[in-house]
């Protein structure tokens, strides 16, 4: 199965480490031209620069700013203006007690969980829609499913992203373009490692770190370990491309089967 997306143009948001960096470079091995999305400029030129030194191309666009912001997300339009495949990656996670959640902080998670990603479908759909082809890819997670009572607003802002996708999707419905939401389980990116710590024993070597927060805190994964970024990637270049044309508006897991479902 050959994954062509030559000639296509790309933005992934938040593609400066972790998945989205995982996903642009994935996207850029199959042939796409990549704008590479973060709020500081030098951290986007030092992601491009590690970026061709991966995938021995050259093929990347800076697009800085900051989508939680309509200027932000302005500047980023701007620097890539044509886009084919949009991956909307940007997100914020970490632990909080339940009742601890300030109406402030629930705010925040749905300012850039869900409403960055609002911002730059309206953006760009209605080009992909006039020349009948497209991908928007949303990047959720199994706790939009399975909410994780350590952290009920991150789980909430990714159920309300499954939700965006699915009315974009019937929005884009008969033109050509698709609108998924991919739900990806616990996976070891820097971010991760961090959360991780906040639940185990900081004093732990990684590995047994992981291996008793996946035991404790996520025993529900049939793989048994943190998903690594190119495995979320691989699932993003599929949906990006040709393939993908008859998978719309769905919920597509790369999860570990960690959702307790015999459905996707």
């Amino acid at each position: 199965m050959l994954i062509d997306l030559t000639g296509k143009t790309a933005l992934v948001t938040g593609s400066t480490q972790g998945i989205g960096f995982a996903v642009a470079a994935g996207l850029a091995r199959a042939g796409a031209r990549v704008a590479v999305n973060g709020r500081r400029r030098q951290s986007v030129e030092e992601a491009m620069e590690k970026l061709r030194q991966e995938t021995d191309r050259d093929s990347f666009i800076a697009a800085p700013g900051d989508i939680t912001t309509d200027d932000g997300a302005r500047h980023v339009t701007e620097a890539a203006p044509d886009v084919d495949v949009l991956v909307n990656n940007l997100g914020i996670f970490g632990a909080t007690p339940a009742l601890e959640i300030s109406d402030e902080a629930w705010r925040r998670y749905f300012d850039v969980n869900v409403l960055s990603a609002v911002r730059m479908i309206r953006a760009y759909l209605p080009a992909m829609k006039d020349r009948s082809w497209g991908r928007v890819l949303n990047i959720a997670s199994d706790s939009a499913v399975v909410i994780p009572v350590e952290m009920i607003h991150y789980g909430v802002s990714k159920t309300a992203l499954l939700a965006v996708t699915r009315g974009f999707a019937k929005d884009a419905a008969g033109t050509g373009v698709t609108v998924n939401s991919i739900i990806a389980g616990p996976t070891h990116t820097g971010g991760i490692e961090d959360f991780v710590y906040e639940l185990v024993d900081r004093s732990l070597p990684w590995d047994e770190a992981q291996r008793e927060f996946m035991v404790k805190h996520r025993p529900q994964s049939l793989l048994q370990r943190l998903i690594e970024p190119e495995e979320i990637a691989n699932m993003a270049a599929y949906l990006s491309s040709h393939l993908a044309s008859a998978t719309t508006g769905g919920a597509v897991r790369a999860d570990g089967g960690y959702v307790d479902s015999i459905l996707p």
